[in-house]
Protein backbone atom coordinates (compact mmCIF):
# COMPACT_ATOMS: atom_id res chain seq x y z
CA UNK A 1 0.00 0.00 0.00
CA UNK A 2 2.97 2.34 0.38
CA UNK A 3 4.11 1.36 -2.66
CA UNK A 4 1.15 2.36 -4.66
CA UNK A 5 0.82 5.70 -2.09
CA UNK A 6 4.33 6.67 -3.39
CA UNK A 7 3.40 6.60 -6.70
CA UNK A 8 0.68 8.11 -7.22
CA UNK A 9 1.46 11.43 -4.65
CA UNK A 10 3.67 13.08 -7.67
CA UNK A 11 1.18 12.65 -10.22
CA UNK A 12 -1.31 14.33 -8.15
CA UNK A 13 0.81 16.65 -6.74
CA UNK A 14 1.16 18.00 -10.70
CA UNK A 15 -2.46 17.22 -11.52
CA UNK A 16 -3.21 19.60 -8.32
CA UNK A 17 -0.41 22.31 -9.51
CA UNK A 18 -2.21 22.55 -12.81
CA UNK A 19 -5.68 22.44 -12.04
CA UNK A 20 -4.60 25.43 -9.11
CA UNK A 21 -3.04 27.35 -12.22
CA UNK A 22 -6.30 27.10 -13.80
CA UNK A 23 -8.16 28.13 -11.21
CA UNK A 24 -5.73 30.72 -10.37
CA UNK A 25 -5.57 31.90 -13.68
CA UNK A 26 -9.05 32.56 -13.60
CA UNK A 27 -9.21 33.91 -10.32
CA UNK A 28 -6.40 36.35 -10.87
CA UNK A 29 -8.68 38.46 -13.56
CA UNK A 30 -11.28 39.14 -10.57
CA UNK A 31 -8.47 39.34 -7.47
CA UNK A 32 -5.15 38.79 -7.10
CA UNK A 33 -3.32 37.21 -5.17
CA UNK A 34 0.18 36.86 -3.51
CA UNK A 35 2.36 33.88 -4.68
CA UNK A 36 1.99 32.66 -0.70
CA UNK A 37 -2.02 32.52 -0.88
CA UNK A 38 -1.75 30.54 -4.57
CA UNK A 39 0.92 28.15 -2.67
CA UNK A 40 -1.13 27.33 -0.18
CA UNK A 41 -4.15 26.71 -2.22
CA UNK A 42 -2.23 24.59 -4.32
CA UNK A 43 -1.06 22.91 -1.64
CA UNK A 44 -4.37 22.22 -0.20
CA UNK A 45 -6.10 21.22 -3.25
CA UNK A 46 -2.89 18.62 -3.75
CA UNK A 47 -3.66 17.67 -0.15
CA UNK A 48 -7.27 16.79 -0.66
CA UNK A 49 -7.27 15.50 -4.24
CA UNK A 50 -4.28 13.63 -2.34
CA UNK A 51 -6.58 12.13 0.17
CA UNK A 52 -9.48 11.14 -2.12
CA UNK A 53 -6.66 9.32 -4.09
CA UNK A 54 -5.63 7.56 -1.35
CA UNK A 55 -9.44 6.94 -0.17
CA UNK A 56 -9.95 5.34 -3.88
CA UNK A 57 -6.34 3.67 -4.06
CA UNK A 58 -8.34 1.85 -0.71
CA UNK A 59 -10.94 1.64 -1.51
CA UNK A 60 -9.79 -0.80 -4.54
CA UNK A 61 -7.15 -2.32 -2.63
CA UNK A 62 -10.04 -3.27 -0.21
CA UNK A 63 -12.11 -4.50 -3.32
CA UNK A 64 -8.77 -6.43 -4.67
CA UNK A 65 -8.45 -7.84 -1.61
CA UNK A 66 -12.00 -9.04 -0.42
CA UNK A 67 -12.29 -10.81 -3.92
CA UNK A 68 -8.94 -12.42 -3.52
CA UNK A 69 -10.26 -13.73 0.17
CA UNK A 70 -13.32 -15.33 -1.64
CA UNK A 71 -11.79 -16.93 -4.35
CA UNK A 72 -9.00 -18.20 -1.51
CA UNK A 73 -12.32 -19.34 0.42
CA UNK A 74 -13.66 -21.04 -2.71
CA UNK A 75 -10.54 -22.86 -3.50
CA UNK A 76 -10.27 -24.26 0.06
CA UNK A 77 -13.90 -25.66 -0.03
CA UNK A 78 -13.14 -26.94 -3.53
CA UNK A 79 -9.99 -28.45 -2.03
CA UNK A 80 -12.00 -30.28 1.40
CA UNK A 81 -14.63 -31.63 -0.97
CA UNK A 82 -11.92 -33.34 -3.27
CA UNK A 83 -10.22 -34.48 -0.13
CA UNK A 84 -13.59 -35.76 0.99
CA UNK A 85 -14.13 -37.57 -2.04
CA UNK A 86 -10.05 -39.03 -2.68
CA UNK A 87 -10.65 -40.24 1.71
CA UNK A 88 -14.39 -42.12 0.35
CA UNK A 89 -12.52 -43.54 -2.66
CA UNK A 90 -9.70 -44.72 -0.54
CA UNK A 91 -12.49 -46.25 2.60
CA UNK A 92 -14.15 -48.28 -0.40
CA UNK A 93 -11.14 -49.76 -2.54
CA UNK A 94 -9.66 -50.71 1.28
CA UNK A 95 -12.93 -52.39 1.64
CA UNK A 96 -13.09 -53.72 -1.52
CA UNK A 97 -9.35 -55.16 -1.49
CA UNK A 98 -11.00 -56.35 1.79
CA UNK A 99 -13.96 -58.85 0.28
CA UNK A 100 -11.73 -59.94 -2.20
CA UNK A 101 -9.40 -61.43 0.04
CA UNK A 102 -11.76 -62.76 1.66
CA UNK A 103 -13.17 -64.28 -1.47
CA UNK A 104 -9.67 -65.77 -2.02
CA UNK A 105 -9.47 -67.37 1.19
CA UNK A 106 -13.17 -68.33 0.84
CA UNK A 107 -12.02 -69.96 -3.03
CA UNK A 108 -8.58 -71.80 -1.53
CA UNK A 109 -10.77 -73.69 1.19
CA UNK A 110 -12.73 -74.78 -0.98
CA UNK A 111 -10.73 -76.22 -3.55
CA UNK A 112 -8.59 -77.94 -0.79
CA UNK A 113 -12.13 -79.25 0.18
CA UNK A 114 -12.81 -80.01 -3.13
CA UNK A 115 -9.48 -81.51 -3.31
CA UNK A 116 -10.38 -83.80 -0.23
CA UNK A 117 -13.51 -84.77 -2.00
CA UNK A 118 -11.95 -85.96 -5.24
CA UNK A 119 -9.19 -88.10 -3.35
CA UNK A 120 -11.68 -89.33 -1.44
CA UNK A 121 -14.22 -90.59 -3.53
CA UNK A 122 -11.39 -92.04 -5.52
CA UNK A 123 -10.22 -93.77 -2.75
CA UNK A 124 -14.36 -94.72 -2.01
CA UNK A 125 -14.49 -95.95 -6.09
CA UNK A 126 -10.87 -98.02 -6.08
CA UNK A 127 -12.41 -99.88 -3.22
CA UNK A 128 -15.65 -100.35 -4.72
CA UNK A 129 -14.35 -101.68 -7.72
CA UNK A 130 -11.79 -103.97 -5.69
CA UNK A 131 -14.62 -105.53 -3.94
CA UNK A 132 -16.95 -105.93 -6.87
CA UNK A 133 -13.99 -107.40 -8.39
CA UNK A 134 -13.67 -109.81 -5.23
CA UNK A 135 -17.45 -110.89 -5.57
CA UNK A 136 -17.90 -111.22 -9.31
CA UNK A 137 -14.53 -112.92 -9.49
CA UNK A 138 -12.50 -110.99 -12.44
CA UNK A 139 -10.87 -107.70 -12.99
CA UNK A 140 -12.34 -104.49 -14.18
CA UNK A 141 -10.24 -104.92 -17.04
CA UNK A 142 -11.40 -108.24 -17.70
CA UNK A 143 -14.54 -106.77 -17.85
CA UNK A 144 -13.74 -103.49 -19.76
CA UNK A 145 -12.21 -105.77 -22.35
CA UNK A 146 -15.98 -107.95 -22.43
CA UNK A 147 -17.45 -104.51 -22.90
CA UNK A 148 -15.62 -103.62 -25.22
CA UNK A 149 -16.12 -106.62 -27.19
CA UNK A 150 -19.82 -106.42 -27.04
CA UNK A 151 -19.74 -102.98 -28.15
CA UNK A 152 -17.89 -103.63 -31.41
CA UNK A 153 -20.04 -106.68 -31.70
CA UNK A 154 -23.03 -104.22 -31.77
CA UNK A 155 -21.54 -101.99 -33.98
CA UNK A 156 -20.45 -104.68 -36.37
CA UNK A 157 -24.04 -105.92 -36.66
CA UNK A 158 -25.38 -102.59 -37.04
CA UNK A 159 -23.24 -102.21 -39.64
CA UNK A 160 -23.88 -105.19 -41.37
CA UNK A 161 -27.26 -104.26 -40.84
CA UNK A 162 -26.91 -100.94 -43.07
CA UNK A 163 -24.73 -103.09 -45.51
CA UNK A 164 -27.65 -105.19 -45.74
CA UNK A 165 -30.58 -102.27 -46.39
CA UNK A 166 -28.06 -100.55 -48.58
CA UNK A 167 -27.36 -103.87 -50.83
CA UNK A 168 -31.09 -104.94 -50.77
CA UNK A 169 -31.85 -101.37 -52.24
CA UNK A 170 -29.17 -101.26 -54.83
CA UNK A 171 -30.08 -104.53 -55.78
CA UNK A 172 -33.82 -104.02 -56.48
CA UNK A 173 -33.16 -100.90 -57.89
CA UNK A 174 -30.44 -102.40 -60.42
CA UNK A 175 -32.08 -105.27 -60.93
CA UNK A 176 -35.39 -103.42 -61.93
CA UNK A 177 -33.56 -101.37 -64.61
CA UNK A 178 -31.64 -104.02 -65.76
CA UNK A 179 -34.07 -106.10 -66.60
CA UNK A 180 -35.74 -103.21 -68.03
CA UNK A 181 -33.43 -102.19 -70.35
CA UNK A 182 -31.98 -105.84 -70.95
CA UNK A 183 -35.43 -106.97 -71.85
CA UNK A 184 -36.36 -103.98 -74.09
CA UNK A 185 -33.60 -104.94 -75.67
CA UNK A 186 -33.53 -108.82 -76.01
CA UNK A 187 -36.97 -108.59 -77.18
CA UNK A 188 -35.95 -106.42 -80.20
CA UNK A 189 -34.04 -109.39 -81.23
CA UNK A 190 -34.43 -112.03 -83.05
CA UNK A 191 -31.22 -114.26 -84.11
CA UNK A 192 -31.08 -117.95 -85.23
CA UNK A 193 -28.89 -120.45 -83.07
CA UNK A 194 -26.28 -122.24 -84.82
CA UNK A 195 -24.14 -125.30 -83.86
CA UNK A 196 -21.34 -126.10 -85.86
CA UNK A 197 -18.54 -129.03 -85.61
CA UNK A 198 -15.41 -128.44 -86.21
CA UNK A 199 -15.43 -131.05 -88.78
CA UNK A 200 -17.07 -130.95 -92.20
CA UNK A 201 -18.64 -133.57 -93.22
CA UNK A 202 -18.97 -134.29 -97.24
CA UNK A 203 -22.18 -136.98 -98.28
CA UNK A 204 -20.80 -139.08 -101.18
CA UNK A 205 -23.74 -141.50 -103.31
CA UNK A 206 -21.57 -144.33 -102.52
CA UNK A 207 -18.47 -146.29 -100.96
CA UNK A 208 -17.42 -146.66 -104.33
CA UNK A 209 -16.51 -143.02 -104.38
CA UNK A 210 -13.87 -143.45 -101.29
CA UNK A 211 -11.97 -145.58 -103.34
CA UNK A 212 -11.72 -142.80 -106.04
CA UNK A 213 -10.83 -140.25 -103.95
CA UNK A 214 -8.29 -142.16 -102.04
CA UNK A 215 -7.10 -142.90 -105.77
CA UNK A 216 -4.07 -145.21 -107.00
CA UNK A 217 -1.80 -145.75 -103.74
CA UNK A 218 -3.53 -143.06 -102.37
CA UNK A 219 -2.31 -140.61 -104.88
CA UNK A 220 -5.40 -138.62 -105.10
CA UNK A 221 -5.78 -138.12 -101.84
CA UNK A 222 -2.43 -136.72 -101.20
CA UNK A 223 -2.82 -134.04 -103.88
CA UNK A 224 -5.80 -133.40 -102.26
CA UNK A 225 -4.23 -132.59 -99.10
CA UNK A 226 -1.34 -131.30 -100.17
CA UNK A 227 -3.39 -128.53 -102.51
CA UNK A 228 -6.10 -127.88 -100.01
CA UNK A 229 -3.64 -128.42 -96.75
CA UNK A 230 -6.33 -130.05 -95.03
CA UNK A 231 -6.47 -133.54 -93.45
CA UNK A 232 -9.41 -135.73 -95.23
CA UNK A 233 -10.59 -138.34 -93.09
CA UNK A 234 -12.03 -141.54 -94.96
CA UNK A 235 -12.90 -144.17 -92.16
CA UNK A 236 -16.14 -146.82 -92.04
CA UNK A 237 -18.43 -143.67 -91.84
CA UNK A 238 -21.08 -144.90 -94.15
CA UNK A 239 -21.59 -142.68 -97.73
CA UNK A 240 -19.60 -139.40 -96.14
CA UNK A 241 -15.97 -138.14 -95.70
CA UNK A 242 -14.37 -135.56 -93.32
CA UNK A 243 -12.42 -132.74 -93.61
CA UNK A 244 -10.57 -131.81 -90.67
CA UNK A 245 -8.55 -129.15 -90.25
CA UNK A 246 -7.87 -125.63 -87.64
CA UNK A 247 -8.52 -123.08 -90.35
CA UNK A 248 -12.39 -122.93 -90.55
CA UNK A 249 -11.98 -120.98 -94.27
CA UNK A 250 -9.47 -123.62 -95.65
CA UNK A 251 -11.72 -126.06 -94.11
CA UNK A 252 -14.75 -124.72 -95.89
CA UNK A 253 -12.47 -124.62 -99.66
CA UNK A 254 -11.78 -127.90 -99.11
CA UNK A 255 -15.29 -129.03 -98.37
CA UNK A 256 -16.40 -127.02 -101.93
CA UNK A 257 -13.48 -128.65 -103.39
CA UNK A 258 -14.39 -132.30 -102.58
CA UNK A 259 -18.11 -131.83 -103.15
CA UNK A 260 -17.57 -130.25 -106.84
CA UNK A 261 -14.88 -133.41 -107.39
CA UNK A 262 -17.69 -135.47 -106.31
CA UNK A 263 -20.44 -134.34 -108.05
CA UNK A 264 -17.94 -134.15 -111.21
CA UNK A 265 -17.05 -137.67 -110.80
CA UNK A 266 -13.54 -137.46 -112.19
CA UNK A 267 -11.02 -137.49 -109.47
CA UNK A 268 -7.13 -136.67 -110.17
CA UNK A 269 -4.72 -134.31 -109.19
CA UNK A 270 -5.38 -132.05 -112.08
CA UNK A 271 -9.11 -131.54 -111.60
CA UNK A 272 -8.35 -131.35 -107.48
CA UNK A 273 -6.18 -128.11 -108.32
CA UNK A 274 -8.83 -126.81 -111.02
CA UNK A 275 -11.87 -127.49 -108.15
CA UNK A 276 -9.90 -125.85 -105.93
CA UNK A 277 -9.24 -122.99 -107.80
CA UNK A 278 -12.79 -122.32 -108.36
CA UNK A 279 -14.21 -123.24 -104.75
CA UNK A 280 -10.97 -120.56 -103.11
CA UNK A 281 -12.97 -117.93 -105.76
CA UNK A 282 -15.90 -118.85 -104.24
CA UNK A 283 -14.82 -118.68 -100.57
CA UNK A 284 -13.97 -115.57 -101.21
CA UNK A 285 -16.18 -113.86 -102.87
CA UNK A 286 -18.71 -115.05 -100.17
CA UNK A 287 -16.01 -113.96 -97.14
CA UNK A 288 -16.42 -110.39 -98.73
CA UNK A 289 -20.07 -110.41 -99.26
CA UNK A 290 -20.40 -111.65 -95.79
CA UNK A 291 -18.32 -108.90 -94.63
CA UNK A 292 -20.85 -106.51 -96.30
CA UNK A 293 -24.29 -107.54 -95.64
CA UNK A 294 -22.87 -107.92 -91.74
CA UNK A 295 -21.71 -104.20 -91.84
CA UNK A 296 -24.84 -103.16 -94.09
CA UNK A 297 -26.69 -105.16 -91.33
CA UNK A 298 -25.64 -103.34 -88.39
CA UNK A 299 -26.45 -100.06 -89.91
CA UNK A 300 -22.19 -99.22 -90.51
CA UNK A 301 -21.24 -97.28 -93.62
CA UNK A 302 -17.80 -96.84 -93.49
CA UNK A 303 -15.74 -99.55 -92.99
CA UNK A 304 -12.09 -99.98 -94.32
CA UNK A 305 -11.67 -102.80 -96.88
CA UNK A 306 -9.53 -105.16 -95.17
CA UNK A 307 -11.62 -105.10 -91.76
CA UNK A 308 -14.98 -105.58 -93.78
CA UNK A 309 -12.76 -109.21 -95.11
CA UNK A 310 -11.65 -110.13 -91.88
CA UNK A 311 -15.65 -109.44 -90.56
CA UNK A 312 -16.81 -111.92 -93.71
CA UNK A 313 -13.75 -114.55 -92.18
CA UNK A 314 -15.71 -114.92 -89.09
CA UNK A 315 -18.53 -116.65 -91.48
CA UNK A 316 -16.67 -120.04 -91.22
CA UNK A 317 -16.07 -119.47 -87.26
CA UNK A 318 -17.93 -120.65 -84.64
CA UNK A 319 -17.18 -120.07 -80.88
CA UNK A 320 -18.94 -122.81 -77.83
CA UNK A 321 -20.82 -123.43 -81.41
CA UNK A 322 -21.45 -120.07 -82.00
CA UNK A 323 -21.17 -118.30 -85.77
CA UNK A 324 -18.85 -115.44 -85.04
CA UNK A 325 -20.14 -113.27 -87.59
CA UNK A 326 -23.63 -113.93 -86.31
CA UNK A 327 -22.75 -113.11 -82.97
CA UNK A 328 -21.20 -109.78 -83.79
CA UNK A 329 -24.22 -108.72 -85.58
CA UNK A 330 -26.10 -109.58 -82.71
CA UNK A 331 -23.87 -107.69 -80.27
CA UNK A 332 -24.04 -104.59 -82.62
CA UNK A 333 -27.55 -104.56 -82.58
CA UNK A 334 -27.98 -105.03 -78.95
CA UNK A 335 -25.27 -102.47 -77.90
CA UNK A 336 -26.88 -99.88 -80.25
CA UNK A 337 -30.29 -101.00 -78.16
CA UNK A 338 -28.35 -100.33 -74.98
CA UNK A 339 -26.76 -96.94 -76.18
CA UNK A 340 -30.28 -96.06 -77.01
CA UNK A 341 -31.82 -96.73 -73.94
CA UNK A 342 -29.13 -95.23 -71.77
CA UNK A 343 -29.10 -91.96 -74.24
CA UNK A 344 -25.36 -92.47 -75.97
CA UNK A 345 -23.99 -92.32 -78.76
CA UNK A 346 -25.39 -95.83 -81.02
CA UNK A 347 -23.13 -95.45 -83.58
CA UNK A 348 -20.27 -95.44 -81.57
CA UNK A 349 -21.42 -98.37 -79.53
CA UNK A 350 -22.70 -100.22 -82.33
CA UNK A 351 -19.21 -99.95 -84.37
CA UNK A 352 -17.49 -101.38 -81.53
CA UNK A 353 -19.93 -104.49 -80.14
CA UNK A 354 -19.56 -105.15 -84.29
CA UNK A 355 -15.81 -105.20 -84.03
CA UNK A 356 -14.60 -106.67 -80.78
CA UNK A 357 -13.63 -109.97 -81.86
CA UNK A 358 -12.53 -109.41 -85.04
CA UNK A 359 -9.32 -110.41 -83.63
CA UNK A 360 -10.86 -113.97 -84.13
CA UNK A 361 -10.30 -114.06 -87.72
CA UNK A 362 -6.37 -114.51 -87.01
CA UNK A 363 -6.36 -115.77 -84.03
CA UNK A 364 -4.84 -119.19 -84.80
CA UNK A 365 -2.11 -117.46 -86.99
CA UNK A 366 -1.32 -114.50 -84.20
CA UNK A 367 -0.31 -115.74 -80.45
CA UNK A 368 -2.05 -113.94 -77.98
CA UNK A 369 -5.48 -112.71 -76.64
CA UNK A 370 -8.21 -112.16 -79.37
CA UNK A 371 -9.28 -109.19 -77.78
CA UNK A 372 -5.68 -107.45 -77.90
CA UNK A 373 -5.03 -108.86 -81.55
CA UNK A 374 -8.22 -107.57 -82.57
CA UNK A 375 -7.15 -103.78 -80.83
CA UNK A 376 -3.86 -103.91 -82.98
CA UNK A 377 -5.71 -104.34 -86.30
CA UNK A 378 -8.85 -101.57 -85.33
CA UNK A 379 -5.52 -99.28 -84.54
CA UNK A 380 -3.36 -100.38 -87.58
CA UNK A 381 -6.44 -99.13 -89.94
CA UNK A 382 -7.41 -96.47 -87.91
CA UNK A 383 -10.27 -96.52 -86.55
CA UNK A 384 -10.92 -94.75 -83.24
CA UNK A 385 -9.58 -94.47 -79.96
CA UNK A 386 -12.52 -95.36 -78.00
CA UNK A 387 -13.47 -98.00 -80.51
CA UNK A 388 -9.70 -99.63 -80.09
CA UNK A 389 -10.11 -99.06 -76.37
CA UNK A 390 -13.42 -100.83 -76.34
CA UNK A 391 -12.07 -103.57 -78.23
CA UNK A 392 -9.26 -104.39 -76.16
CA UNK A 393 -11.26 -103.86 -72.64
CA UNK A 394 -14.01 -106.27 -73.52
CA UNK A 395 -12.32 -109.12 -71.68
CA UNK A 396 -10.53 -106.78 -69.24
CA UNK A 397 -7.26 -107.75 -70.79
CA UNK A 398 -7.86 -103.60 -70.40
CA UNK A 399 -9.22 -102.08 -67.24
CA UNK A 400 -12.26 -100.37 -69.28
CA UNK A 401 -12.61 -96.79 -68.89
CA UNK A 402 -15.53 -95.78 -71.01
CA UNK A 403 -19.20 -96.23 -71.31
CA UNK A 404 -18.68 -97.88 -74.59
CA UNK A 405 -15.95 -100.57 -73.53
CA UNK A 406 -19.38 -101.10 -70.79
CA UNK A 407 -21.59 -101.40 -73.37
CA UNK A 408 -19.94 -103.78 -75.49
CA UNK A 409 -18.93 -106.13 -72.32
CA UNK A 410 -22.32 -105.62 -71.78
CA UNK A 411 -23.45 -106.54 -75.47
CA UNK A 412 -21.39 -109.80 -75.59
CA UNK A 413 -22.53 -111.29 -72.40
CA UNK A 414 -26.15 -110.86 -73.40
CA UNK A 415 -25.34 -112.17 -77.21
CA UNK A 416 -23.16 -115.41 -75.74
CA UNK A 417 -25.60 -115.93 -72.57
CA UNK A 418 -29.08 -116.10 -73.86
CA UNK A 419 -30.49 -119.66 -73.81
CA UNK A 420 -28.96 -121.95 -77.30
CA UNK A 421 -26.05 -119.44 -78.22
CA UNK A 422 -23.05 -121.60 -76.98
CA UNK A 423 -22.77 -124.72 -76.28
CA UNK A 424 -20.29 -126.15 -73.44
CA UNK A 425 -17.37 -129.08 -73.33
CA UNK A 426 -18.74 -131.68 -70.90
CA UNK A 427 -15.16 -131.49 -69.00
CA UNK A 428 -15.09 -128.09 -68.88
CA UNK A 429 -18.66 -127.36 -67.80
CA UNK A 430 -17.89 -130.05 -64.74
CA UNK A 431 -14.42 -128.00 -64.31
CA UNK A 432 -16.58 -124.95 -64.16
CA UNK A 433 -19.10 -126.16 -61.65
CA UNK A 434 -16.24 -127.67 -59.14
CA UNK A 435 -14.42 -124.63 -59.06
CA UNK A 436 -17.93 -122.84 -58.22
CA UNK A 437 -18.32 -125.85 -55.27
CA UNK A 438 -14.63 -125.38 -54.35
CA UNK A 439 -14.31 -121.02 -53.68
CA UNK A 440 -17.64 -121.26 -51.61
CA UNK A 441 -16.28 -124.27 -49.67
CA UNK A 442 -13.09 -122.13 -48.70
CA UNK A 443 -15.02 -120.03 -46.26
CA UNK A 444 -15.65 -120.32 -42.40
CA UNK A 445 -18.77 -121.86 -41.15
CA UNK A 446 -19.92 -123.53 -44.79
CA UNK A 447 -20.72 -127.70 -44.36
CA UNK A 448 -22.03 -127.50 -47.69
CA UNK A 449 -22.25 -126.36 -51.19
CA UNK A 450 -24.52 -127.34 -54.89
CA UNK A 451 -23.67 -125.75 -57.88
CA UNK A 452 -27.04 -125.53 -59.72
CA UNK A 453 -28.88 -124.67 -63.22
CA UNK A 454 -25.70 -124.99 -65.35
CA UNK A 455 -23.42 -122.74 -62.21
CA UNK A 456 -25.87 -120.19 -62.45
CA UNK A 457 -26.74 -120.37 -58.94
CA UNK A 458 -24.61 -121.76 -55.97
CA UNK A 459 -26.49 -122.54 -52.55
CA UNK A 460 -24.40 -122.80 -49.39
CA UNK A 461 -25.61 -124.61 -46.38
CA UNK A 462 -24.02 -123.28 -43.02
CA UNK A 463 -23.53 -123.98 -39.86
CA UNK A 464 -26.21 -122.38 -37.77
CA UNK A 465 -23.88 -122.29 -34.51
CA UNK A 466 -20.81 -120.30 -36.18
CA UNK A 467 -22.95 -117.65 -37.83
CA UNK A 468 -26.27 -115.81 -37.58
CA UNK A 469 -29.07 -114.04 -40.36
CA UNK A 470 -26.69 -111.54 -40.49
CA UNK A 471 -23.45 -113.13 -40.63
CA UNK A 472 -25.36 -115.78 -43.18
CA UNK A 473 -26.00 -112.25 -45.50
CA UNK A 474 -22.18 -110.85 -45.19
CA UNK A 475 -21.38 -114.97 -46.09
CA UNK A 476 -23.45 -114.59 -49.43
CA UNK A 477 -21.55 -111.07 -49.97
CA UNK A 478 -18.36 -112.24 -49.69
CA UNK A 479 -18.45 -115.52 -52.39
CA UNK A 480 -19.99 -113.56 -54.47
CA UNK A 481 -17.28 -110.87 -54.56
CA UNK A 482 -14.93 -114.05 -54.68
CA UNK A 483 -16.62 -115.31 -57.41
CA UNK A 484 -16.33 -111.79 -59.21
CA UNK A 485 -12.72 -111.93 -58.36
CA UNK A 486 -11.59 -115.47 -59.53
CA UNK A 487 -13.78 -116.68 -62.06
CA UNK A 488 -14.93 -115.59 -65.64
CA UNK A 489 -18.25 -116.17 -66.85
CA UNK A 490 -21.05 -115.20 -68.70
CA UNK A 491 -24.42 -113.62 -67.26
CA UNK A 492 -24.62 -113.45 -63.63
CA UNK A 493 -23.87 -116.14 -60.61
CA UNK A 494 -26.38 -116.07 -58.04
CA UNK A 495 -25.40 -117.13 -54.17
CA UNK A 496 -28.04 -118.11 -51.94
CA UNK A 497 -26.83 -119.19 -48.28
CA UNK A 498 -29.62 -121.16 -46.01
CA UNK A 499 -28.96 -121.09 -42.18
CA UNK A 500 -31.36 -123.80 -40.33
CA UNK A 501 -31.45 -124.21 -36.87
CA UNK A 502 -33.27 -127.31 -35.17
CA UNK A 503 -34.04 -127.78 -31.73
CA UNK A 504 -34.88 -131.50 -30.21
CA UNK A 505 -35.90 -132.54 -27.46
CA UNK A 506 -37.20 -136.24 -25.87
CA UNK A 507 -39.60 -136.61 -23.93
CA UNK A 508 -39.79 -139.62 -21.68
Amino acid sequence: MDQITQLLIPGAIVAAVFLVGLYSGRKLVRLPQSPEGVLSDARIEAQRILARAEEESRAKADTYRDREEATLEHRKVELSSHQERIDQTSATLEQRAQNLAQREEMAIEKERGASELAAKSARLAEETRLELEALAGFDSKAAKAELLEKVEDEARRDAMILVRDMETKAREEGDRRGRRILATVIQRVASDVVSEATLSVVAIPSDDMKGRIIGREGRNIRSFEAVTGVDLIVDDTPEAVSVSTFDPVRREIARRTLERLVEDGRIHPTSIEEAYAKARDEVEQSIKDAGEWAMLEVGLNRLHPELTTLIGRLKYRTSYGQNVLDHLVESGHIAGMLAAELGVDETEAKRAAFLHDIGKAVSHEVGGSHAIIGAEIARRFGEDPAIVHAIEAHHNEVEPRTLTAILVQAADAVSAARPGARREALESYVRRLERLEEIARGFDGVEKVYALQAGREVRVVVDPGSLDDLGSQDLARLIAKKLEADLQYPGQIEVTVIREYRAKGVAR
